[in-house]
């Protein structure tokens, strides 16, 4: 197995279309994820949103470079004002109403900033996967609406 890849996969009971939109719908992602106000899922679209601890704050810059729609989402991801550059791919299948979701990111190794380790990134995506994700898809009450 190639160590330098981050892959975190998460069963949820939620259809393959609500995961989506999830994943790609801004209003959505805010939700569980990032707000990101200028994200399109479409090929080009660059995009950005500040993350970090309290007290030390990154601006992340993104451009999406693949989108097969209800099947994967790819974009790069970079830090303002530091090397490296790496890329998030969702990628989704489904099983009736059981939706799955496998993330990858890779090119960590290319971040030289001791704040943007590999484990800290295991950690923040372990969480967004494993529980923020989860929580939104399986037990948040508006989304039954829709």
């Amino acid at each position: 197995m190639d160590n330098k890849l981050l892959i975190i996969e998460q069963e949820y009971n939620a259809p393959l279309d609500l995961v989506w939109r999830a994943i790609t719908e801004k209003e959505l992602m805010k939700k569980w994820y990032f707000d990101i106000s200028d994200f399109k899922p479409e090929v080009g679209c660059k995009f950005q949103f500040e993350g970090g601890k309290d007290d030390k704050r990154y601006m992340h810059l993104c451009e999406v470079i693949e989108v097969i729609p209800h099947k994967k989402l790819k974009y790069s991801w970079t830090y303002e004002g530091y090397p490296g550059l790496s890329y998030v791919t969702f990628e989704l299948s489904s099983d009736g109403e059981k939706t799955s979701v496998k993330l990858i990111h890779e090119g960590l190794e290319t971040f030289t900033n001791p704040d943007f380790a590999r484990e800290n990134f295991v950690g923040g995506w372990t969480y967004l996967i494993h529980e923020s994700l989860k929580a939104f898809l399986e037990e948040d009450k508006s989304l039954r609406t829709w």
